[in-house]
């Protein structure tokens, strides 16, 4: 699996991922800094076994691949890659906001490092808002090590919590 910067062209596997028109992913590619995560094209390793393509982009320190990725592929038929997850993220003057994520528990863990680099560098807090009736969501954010501490917005009529990963300073 490696991460790299959404394409528009990845905008049909998002609208799949995240149930929403194609327009408003789009948009989403558009307006946020959005980080996919992907499966590139399979290749034989020299034992004769398939292994996956280990190409990385510019700031992709991480490569491997991703044994739980076949659930929730969604190929881009440009590239070959098939994206198992995204993040879409922006910064404000004093916080880096996720505004959005989903796909393969391993590939959302491995996208929150995204906002976490741009944060440390930046010496900026990451916020992110989850539904409080979404506990897998819950438990990825908590993983990732953001902690609880305050109510958020309602959305959808739902009442959400707000995490925040503490890195400023």
């Amino acid at each position: 699996m490696r991460i790299r910067d959404a394409l528009e062209s990845d905008a049909a596997a998002l609208a799949d991922l995240t149930g929403r028109p194609h327009d408003v992913v789009v948009d989403l590619v558009h307006d946020r800094s959005v980080r996919v995560a992907v499966r590139g094209p399979e290749t034989r390793g020299s034992n004769g076994e398939s292994r996956e393509e280990q190409t990385t982009t510019a700031g992709d320190e991480h490569s491997g691949s991703d044994s739980d990725a076949d659930s929730g592929d969604h190929s881009d038929a440009d590239s070959g890659d098939i994206v198992v997850g995204f993040l879409a993220f922006d910064a404000g003057s004093e916080v880096v906001n996720v505004t959005d994520f989903g796909g393969t528990e391993e590939a959302v863990r491995r996208l929150f490092e995204e906002p976490r680099r741009f944060a440390e560098r930046e010496r900026m807090d990451v916020d992110v808002v989850v539904p409080n009736d979404d506990e897998d969501r819950i438990r990825i954010v908590e993983a990732a090590g953001f902690e609880a501490y305050g109510a958020g917005p309602r959305f959808d009529g739902g009442d959400t919590t707000r995490f925040r990963l503490d890195i400023g300073e």
